[in-house]
């Protein structure tokens, strides 16, 4: 009887190996990491940009206090002085507000320039991780969001960091899990965009004379995408292709 117990322990000791060993295999999920550069800043951007400050940026003739440039300027950490190119640019912003308070500057990605601009959210590849940029700052109590948009139609504020530094700085934020970027129908994947980047003043900070630099928006995203039979009809241009615009 006693063999028999230790023979019955042993292999349920078995089994519940195996289905660990399950667990742990099924549990797991492909992905493919890679890190892609979203917006350069160089000559010529990847996109057009827009200020759009809030009312105290904005003087009583109706004039705007801010004002953008690309300059020949770089954090050291990617590029070294001495690698010389004349498209190589960073995305400078300068002005001021009338009065302190927590006022806000949006900095806008689109298409076309001065009254042709045309507001166009950028769409970020695969299933976004992070966001990360580099960042010049002067040391203002200011903080910087990136705005985001689901497929569901949602706005999601995700906070890159504090601007109360001196120099170039790298600022990250990691993706929360409960913003959804995929759907249990195809096709599946459902990506992010980024609709806005926006400055924020604090109260107790002046607000006169402010200057930034950006430089090297990028993301890490995962780009596997698992296949099956029949994906390509999930695929947008196949939908146009044999739906057109929709069925009645």
């Amino acid at each position: 009887m006693k063999q028999g117990n230790i023979a019955s322990r042993c292999l349920l000791i078995s089994l519940l190996l195996v289905a660990v060993v399950f667990s742990a295999f099924a549990g797991e999920k492909t992905v493919n990491l890679v890190s892609e550069v979203i917006e350069h800043f160089d000559d010529p951007p990847m996109y057009s940009w827009k200020l759009f400050p809030s009312k105290f940026g904005i003087d009583s003739s109706g004039k705007e206090l801010w004002e953008m440039r690309y300059v020949g300027a770089w954090p050291n950490a990617i590029f070294r002085r001495t690698e010389e190119d004349p498209n190589r640019k960073s995305l400078g912003i300068h002005g001021s507000f009338l009065r302190k308070a927590y006022n806000y500057l949006e900095i806008v990605p689109g298409t076309g320039e001065g009254d042709g601009f045309e507001v166009v959210p950028i769409k970020f590849p695969g299933r976004i991780q992070l966001i990360d940029m580099w960042v010049w700052g002067s040391n203002h109590n200011y903080y910087l969001e990136a705005h985001v948009r689901d497929y569901l139609g949602m706005d999601h504020v995700l906070p890159l960091g504090d601007l109360n530094f001196i120099g170039w700085k790298n600022l990250s934020v990691n993706i929360p899990t409960s913003i959804q970027q995929q759907r249990p129908y195809p096709p599946i994947y459902q990506g992010l965009v980024l609709t806005k980047l926006v400055i924020w003043t604090r109260p107790e900070e002046k607000v006169d004379d402010f200057y930034i630099y950006f430089d090297q928006l990028k993301v890490l995203t995962d780009r596997f995408e698992e296949r099956f039979d029949g994906d390509e009809l999930a695929e947008d241009y196949m939908v146009s292709e044999i739906w057109g615009s929709g069925t009645n």
